[in-house]
Formats: C-alpha cells, sequence, structure tokens
C-alpha cells in the first residue's frame, strides 16, 4: 500500500446513489464485491448511466472490530442523477455529505484493511471521533484491470463528528 495523499479532513456533497447491498462477512472476500458490482452494472449498463462522471463507492456502516462479521452491511453505490428510476435488488438514496476525514492510497492487493487502519491511527492521533451515524465509504478512482500493474487507486472516506 502507498500513500498517495496524506490523511486531511474535506467537506463532501451528499449523492445519490444506486445500491445493491449485502449483509455478512465482506472482509477480503474479492467475489462478494464482483457479484454485487456485477448486479450494478447489469442494471446500469443497458440504461447507459455509466459515464466519465459517474463514481463507483462502498458504503461500511459497522466497525468490524466490533460487529459480528455475518452482520456486517455493505452497499455497492454508484452515482445516479435524482430522477433515475430503480428496480429488482437495485435501491437508491442519498449518502449524506458533511465533515470526512479522506485519505487517498494505491492498493497492490484486494487488502485495504492497512489503509484504514492508517485513517483510524489519523483519526486518534488528531484527537477526532468517527461518526457512527453515516457510512463509511471507499470512492474508486480507477479499474484495477486497467492499471499496469493492477494496483487499485481509491480514496478512504471516514465520517468524523
Amino acid at each position: 500500500m502507498e500513500i498517495i495523499k496524506e490523511p486531511e479532513i474535506t467537506e463532501l456533497e451528499e449523492r445519490n446513489v444506486a445500491y445493491v447491498s449485502f449483509v455478512g462477512n465482506y472482509m477480503g472476500n474479492v467475489k462478494v464485491f464482483e457479484n454485487l458490482f456485477g448486479k450494478l452494472f447489469s442494471w446500469a449498463g443497458p440504461k447507459q448511466l455509466i459515464g466519465p462522471n459517474t463514481l463507483l463507492m462502498s458504503a461500511y456502516y459497522d466497525d468490524p472490530e466490533v460487529t459480528p462479521t455475518e452482520e456486517l452491511k455493505l452497499d455497492v453505490c454508484m452515482t445516479i442523477e435524482d430522477d433515475v428510476e430503480i428496480e429488482g435488488d437495485v435501491k437508491k438514496k442519498k449518502l449524506p455529505g458533511g465533515k470526512y476525514v479522506v485519505m487517498r492510497a494505491e492498493l497492490t492487493g484486494a487488502e485495504e484493511a492497512p489503509a484504514w487502519e492508517k485513517v483510524v491511527e489519523w483519526l486518534i492521533q488528531s484527537k477526532l471521533e468517527i461518526d457512527m451515524s453515516r457510512a463509511s465509504y471507499e470512492i474508486y478512482l480507477n479499474s484495477p484491470e486497467e492499471h499496469t500493474e493492477k494496483h487499485h487507486i481509491l480514496d478512504i472516506c471516514m465520517p468524523v463528528m
């Protein structure tokens, strides 16, 4: 893992997203994410909803240190316009904005845990408190398949009080 941009406090805007949910152990399980993104893309693709400004994200609602793994909640999301009609397994909501600590990282594999730990460390050192009423999320900035070394570049966003 390489830190591209050190953690900093950023005001993020609220975003309209289409999403597919999962409850269970997603930790290090690439298949879960592949299946969820597959569902989202097979819905969005024919509707031509994926464009250059579309953000792909994963939203996390629980602390894996506290919540039993079989109860962890995850939404795989993509930004959409407000008037987009949804159907089937795909739902729609607003991801809240507000004050977040944001860190950009380049991951050499699918394991994000060290990057999240770095953000939590920074929060503790900065004497900031995580706001558990809002989701933490990852914003994916590239497709690892298109990276020369298959690296994943993402922003880790954790809500703070």
